[in-house]
């Protein structure tokens, strides 16, 4: 206690000229450097920093919080940030789990949430919402005008369009509608010294390289993110449920890749090794030793009716009907395991990665493998969550005590890099969806390569010249 009073104490002394400065910009309901807010705006949802919250190890404090309210607002900020050499840490839902956020050197937080306005554009099937707008929100918005995003993250009811754009997300119903940088038409973004980008939505634009893409999954070193004009779909007519169980996780992966080759794209699919299956449907007799695969199927009737036909003629498990898929529909958004036991010392995370087909069994393995043998995991187990004619995504769990002798966040890291080194042995990628934060960022050269990640470098020093924009995140 008495070091985390320290750091307050030093966070709230070099606040004081830069909250007086950005009052006069924005006036005092827009801006705080109340300890409350400071502790509040200190970390992410990474895990393993609820161990840092427990033991009143935070190592990362702003100065200063502001809730800006329109575009002219951030530019306000980001002007002030650039002339006074301020560091900007951008955050919407504060959902991210890899330290993407983290204010290591003081600076200015800037929380978007209160840049909410939504426009549908229902005759060219878009809308346009502010960074700030929830993602549940949007969508029950989107559904009551007859319509839908289909983009549902695990963390729908915290995350926000800008969190989206910012960690090149994806959903749960990602295998139909694709992640979010199949959605983007059009972004705008102000980057430093307070300019604005502003790249307008199109159905397919080729002027040039798309620097669109320039921003999806910069994780703030570029720029904020304001807005964001997304295509949507009409409001899915129909909606099949099937589930099977089958004796492997390899089996059922098998025929997932014939089921996309063959041309269906189903909305969800997920497929459960023997853990996570007993994990989740403990409930369903004679489950035990087996994996569980769900499908959800939906949109106009003759095209699900098409899917459903094909998923039927080349899945081969045993069926189990609906409630298997109602079950994960009730429980999808649960993440409470994390909370619950990391007061009892469990050290608790998730990882996602990805390969080709022809890696994804290997992949699987190896991760696994390489879990367990760091000393003090208790469990790693795995499902697969979105899919692609390519390959899949692997979304491992791991769990664990640390030995004695050695802190949480020792153990933490000994696991991610067992993991991280195991896929890039196989060739798989190091991250599908949650992106690179500072808890990846130590392997991101090894995966681009020198020459790429020097260019990633080079962008960061044009774009950001004073290293303002979230700095350290992703290793720039």
């Amino acid at each position: 206690m008495p070091e985390l009073s320290s750091k307050l104490a030093k966070a709230l002394s070099s606040s004081g000229k830069i909250y007086k400065d950005l009052v006069k910009l924005l006036g005092t309901d827009k801006v705080s450097n109340r300890p409350a807010d400071i502790l509040i705006y200190s970390h992410d949802y990474a895990p393993i920093n609820l161990h840092r919250l427990l033991n009143l190890e935070l190592d990362a404090l702003p100065y200063v919080i502001v809730w800006p309210e329109s575009v002219d607002d951030v530019i306000e900020v980001v002007r002030y940030a650039y002339v006074n050499n301020v560091p900007i840490y951008p955050y919407g839902g504060g959902s991210g789990v890899l330290r993407g956020f983290a204010p290591e050197r003081g600076g200015i937080v800037i929380d978007l949430k209160r840049m909410r306005s939504i426009e549908l554009d229902e005759e060219n099937l878009m809308v346009t919402a502010e960074a700030g707008v929830n993602g549940m929100i949007l969508e029950e918005y989107l559904n009551y005008r007859g319509y839908t995003l289909g983009h549902i993250p695990q963390s729908l009811y915290e995350s926000t369009v800008g969190g989206w754009v910012a960690t090149k997300a994806t959903g749960q119903f990602s295998t139909k509608y694709g992640g979010i940088e199949d959605m983007l038409l059009g972004v705008e973004v102000v980057i430093p010294p307070g300019k604005v980008i502003s790249l307008r939505p199109h159905p397919r634009t080729a002027t040039g390289p798309d620097l669109r893409k320039l921003f999806i999954g910069s994780e703030g070193i570029y720029g904020i993110i304001t807005r964001a004009t997304l295509r949507v779909w009409p409001y899915p007519e129909k909606r099949v449920k099937l589930s099977f169980a089958t004796e492997t996780f390899e089996e059922a992966l098998n025929y997932i890749r014939q089921i996309l080759r063959a041309g269906a794209k189903p909305a969800v699919i997920r497929v459960y090794d023997r853990i996570e299956t007993l994990r989740h449907f403990y409930w369903i007799e004679g489950i035990k030793g087996k994996s569980v695969t769900i499908f959800i199927i939906e949109g106009e009737s003759r095209i699900v009716d098409a899917e459903v036909s094909i998923v039927e003629e080349i899945f081969k498990g045993k069926e189990l009907g609906e409630e298997p898929v109602n079950h994960w529909l009730r429980t999808r958004f649960i993440v409470k395991e994390a909370s619950e036991y990391a007061p009892l010392g469990f050290v608790f995370d998730t990882i996602e990665v990805a390969a080709p087909w022809s890696k994804v069994v290997r992949l699987y393995h190896e991760v696994i493998k390489a879990m367990n043998e760091v000393k003090g995991t208790l469990v790693a187990s795995a499902h697969a969550s979105h899919f692609y004619p390519q390959g899949a995504c692997l979304y491992f769990t791991f769990g664990g005590l640390p030995p004695t002798g050695t802190s949480p966040y020792e153990y933490h890291s000994k696991v991610w890099a067992a993991a991280m080194e195991a896929v890039l042995k196989v060739g798989g990628t190091i991250s599908h969806h949650h992106g690179i934060g500072r808890v990846r960022a130590p392997w991101l050269r090894k995966e681009l390569g020198d020459e790429a990640y020097e260019l990633l470098k080079k962008l960061k020093e044009v774009v950001d010249e004073k290293g303002i924009m979230n700095p350290s995140n992703m290793g720039c």
